[in-house]
């Protein structure tokens, strides 16, 4: 017995190697058992073979279709050295997250003395730990043979080397699925480092239905 997918109002044909209904999406095919020696004969006057199953094809167009892309390049302001929980920001930035029933978002900070994390968005003593915490991880000093730029800032490369410069957040209906006492952190390693250009990446599947959610702020 040969496995073959049978179109209404079409052809009999072989079922592709490893397709099950449970990858399928749209009805349009039944699936059918003929015999090897009668699979000729089908094909030509559309004989009624025996039905196992009805699923569907998804076309590579409807596979793009359930999954968008969004890319936007923003500026943070002039931040004082220090570590500062910059969720806001982030959610002020990406009205487009409310589209997205799940998926995920990836921030790329585009500096080499700056960096993402995320900590605590409660205590406001957390973020001073936090830079107290690194300026004795990587402290100022003439040990560095990089002193060109002013002493804060080779400390600051380290920094941004031990924090990262990326994050990848979940997104669930509209919102970043960030836990109750998590905040998205900028920490800024220099003096005087001015405004930092992040770079937010969507990668996900929008509402089915088209609309968008909610205010995504909490």
């Amino acid at each position: 017995m040969q496995a073959c997918l049978f179109r209404t109002g079409g052809s009999v044909a072989p079922l592709p190697a490893g397709l099950v209904p449970a990858q399928i999406r749209t009805a349009s095919y039944t699936l059918v058992k003929v015999p090897d020696h009668s699979r000729v004969a089908a094909r030509r006057c559309g004989c009624k073979p025996r039905v196992v199953t009805t699923f569907s094809v998804a076309t590579q167009e409807q596979t793009q279709q359930a999954e968008s892309w969004v890319q936007k390049t923003f500026s943070l302001p002039s931040s004082k050295r220090g570590c500062h929980v910059i969720t806001r920001h982030i959610v002020d930035n990406l009205p487009d997250l409310a589209r997205f029933e799940c998926g995920l978002v990836n921030l790329f900070v585009q500096h080499t003395s700056a960096s993402l994390t995320i900590n605590e968005n409660c205590s406001p003593d957390v973020p001073l730990d936090l830079n107290d915490a690194l300026d004795r991880i990587a402290p100022e000093g003439h040990h560095y043979r990089h002193l060109d730029e002013g002493l804060d800032d080779m400390p600051a490369h380290v920094k941004s080397s031990l924090m990262g410069a990326s994050l990848t957040i979940p997104i669930q209906s509209g919102r970043l699925a960030l836990g109750t006492w998590q905040g998205i952190y900028l920490n800024e390693h220099r003096n005087h480092g001015g405004a930092r250009r992040v770079i937010a990446t969507i990668q996900g599947k929008p509402r089915a239905d088209g609309r968008s959610y909610g205010a995504s702020w909490r």
